[in-house]
């Protein structure tokens, strides 16, 4: 008897050796404080740096859009959505292919190539160069034009913290279930700071990055036209002063762009409204979310890997603050046709850098770019009750609204809410009023 009792515990003790350990809840809500990843003050002086209000002599413009991170990125707090847009533009080819802008400025002196983004802002005419005009303008020949709202970052470190393979196994799993219907597009995309190497793309409107430390670069340069490390190329050189790179590391080894991404990689996900989380018609709403099929592309729960995986072509390690994780940002980060797709292709050196097309990136195929170009990403609906102006590019006003816009893969979703009475349309937004 006594060797059958050893015998039954060390079968259970292995047995619970060989389960993989216990995820956790990922940190929520809108209280500044880090996610476990740095301690407060780190993550609070970060966030100075992301509110940081750049000028002219720091390396702001010649182009730009803003002058802080913040200024796109701030509601409720720091890192949040907001209602800023940003102008994209292009036009076809005569193959008919989707062709990048040509904007002149200086009165035609220089064109801008290169990218689909339009400037809303320019340092000069000034006092030091009272003579030169660099303003974009949309000339007529663009004539596919768009506008995109400005994304939520907080929580995006657990995204970032997601294996590859988990995003492909949805996309596999919605095409099967669907029967081929909804298939959300996987994107390999560059990791800039680690040139060669790719990486399932997940941020941005058309999931152009797979690295906050990427996007953080990318977004530096395009928006508010700060060169790094990582982009060192300006725009345009017409009227700037200020050294290059623009940003150079501190004290501590780090520059702007390495703050920006571990601020975001620090930040709590977005929380629910815990009160109305709790009422009935919330979750009767909830169950029609999933009932009729929403939660096919708006996917509730994902997990992080393990603390100790090397991603980014191993330059990032996950932490035990965003290792093991599970989080809940209702979407898939897919590419997916809605039909609110806006016809534009990712531009290559616009968010991977001039020499982009020097460099041999592993698994990079421009075609799934190409055919990219009526897709976006599913928008995550962690927080959306929290913004006024819905889907990518803020047309929507209402959740409703929004519900009913959705075409193409959606369709029969769409068919599926308009066919509910009255009572369950409206618990089915009073849910998304929760998220």
């Amino acid at each position: 008897m006594r060797s059958f009792i050893v015998a039954v515990i060390v079968g259970v003790a292995l047995a619970f050796a060989s389960d993989p350990p216990p995820r956790s809840e990922a940190p929520a809500g809108f209280d500044d404080q880090s996610n476990g990843m740095v301690d407060d003050a780190t993550h609070q002086a970060d966030r100075e740096k992301f509110d940081e209000t750049e000028a002219v002599d720091d390396g702001l413009g010649p182009l730009y859009n803003a002058q802080a991170c913040r200024e796109c990125h701030q509601n409720p707090r720091s890192g949040g959505a907001s209602q800023i847009t940003e102008l994209r533009v292009g036009h076809r080819g005569p193959d008919g292919r989707f062709r990048n802008s040509d904007i002149p400025i200086a009165h035609g002196g220089e064109i801008i190539s290169g990218r689909s983004l339009v400037n809303d802002r320019a340092i000069c005419p000034s006092a030091a160069f009272p003579d030169t005009e660099i303003q974009e303008r949309v000339p007529e020949t663009e004539t596919i034009r768009a506008r995109r709202l400005s994304v939520n970052l907080l929580g995006d470190g657990f995204v970032e913290a997601v294996a590859d393979q988990a995003f492909i196994d949805i996309a596999r799993r919605q095409c099967q279930r669907t029967h081929g219907e909804i298939c959300g597009q996987v994107l390999r995309v560059p990791i800039v700071e680690v040139p060669g190497h790719t990486g399932v793309g997940r941020f941005g409107w058309k999931d152009q990055h797979a690295s906050l430390l990427s996007f953080s670069g990318d977004a530096y340069l395009n928006e508010m036209g700060i060169t790094s490390r990582l982009f060192p190329d300006e725009v345009t050189k017409l009227c700037n002063t200020a050294s290059e790179p623009n940003n150079q590391p501190g004290p501590d080894g780090l520059d702007d762009v390495d703050h920006f991404a571990r601020f975001v990689r620090a930040s709590k996900a977005p929380s629910r409204d815990a009160q109305l989380s709790e009422t009935p018609r919330v979750k009767r709403g909830s169950e029609l979310f999933d009932k009729i099929g929403c939660i096919t592309c708006h996917v509730r729960t994902l997990r992080t890997a393990p603390a100790g995986t090397k991603i980014n072509g191993d330059t990032f390690t996950i932490p035990a603050a965003l290792g093991d994780k599970t989080f809940h940002p209702y979407g898939d980060f897919l590419l997916h046709n809605v039909g609110t797709g806006d016809g534009i292709v990712m531009a290559m050196q616009e968010h991977y850098g001039r020499n982009a097309y020097q460099i041999t990136w592993e698994d990079l195929r421009l075609d799934r770019f190409r055919s990219s170009e009526n897709r976006v990403r599913t928008a995550p609906l962690w927080g959306v009750r929290l913004r006024p102006r819905l889907m990518h590019d803020g047309a929507s006003l209402t959740l409703r609204g929004a519900i009913v816009r959705h075409r193409g893969e959606a369709s029969r979703v769409t068919r599926r809410f308009e066919g509910l009475g009255p009572a369950d349309q409206k618990a089915v937004v009073e849910f998304l009023k929760s998220l």
